[in-house]
């Protein structure tokens, strides 16, 4: 591992303090993933987990689009990443350098992030504030179209934002119960 050269600010003990591991868990996240992963998601990975300090990340990217090891395309507001065949090579080369633990609390923590991204522009999630309240509509969607329309009184803002994250959880398992009991 390379002496510690990066700030230890917001890094979670056994994240990254080294700037070349943190271009190269950069370039593995990015070559890894089956969607792409934009600038923000990236950000939110790896400053969330605690995997390297916020900062240093965006200059090990930075550094990374200046070399040809990733490259970024602009679609609307989002800075898609992209790996290279130069990055793609580096990281094969050298995510072993990484701990295990590391890479897998990356990969895990973007796989959630997609998912959780995915349901959120599948189905429909409203919450109207009321002058005491709130109603919250949850709308299951398919290819075909709406299956399900849900809506819901709740006390207040939070207990609708509770009512949402419980929604975006498992919509799946939320059709089905629902589905479930109405059969039953």
């Amino acid at each position: 591992m390379d002496t510690y050269d990066a700030f230890s600010q917001g890094v979670e003990p056994g994240g990254l303090r080294s700037k070349n591991d943190i271009k190269t868990l950069i370039c593995y996240l990015v070559s890894r993933l089956d969607t792409p992963i934009t600038k923000e998601q990236l950000n939110t990975i790896v400053s969330e987990e605690g995997l390297a300090n916020y900062f240093d990340l965006n200059q090990a990217l930075s550094e990374l689009l200046q070399n040809a090891n990733v490259s970024m395309e602009i679609k609307g507001t989002d800075e898609i990443l992209t790996i290279t065949t130069i990055g793609k090579a580096n990281a094969a080369e050298l995510e072993n350098t990484i701990p295990y633990t590391v890479r897998e609390k990356a990969f895990n923590a973007a796989i959630r992030l997609q998912t959780r991204l995915r349901r959120e522009r599948e189905h429909k999630i409203e919450i109207q504030r009321l002058d005491e309240g709130c109603n919250i509509t949850i709308s299951i969607s398919d290819s075909d179209g709406e299956l399900l329309s849900v809506r819901l009184y709740t006390a207040d803002y939070e207990q609708a934002l509770a009512v949402k994250e419980k929604f975006l959880a498992d919509p799946v398992k939320i059709y089905s119960n629902i589905i479930a009991l109405l059969m039953a």
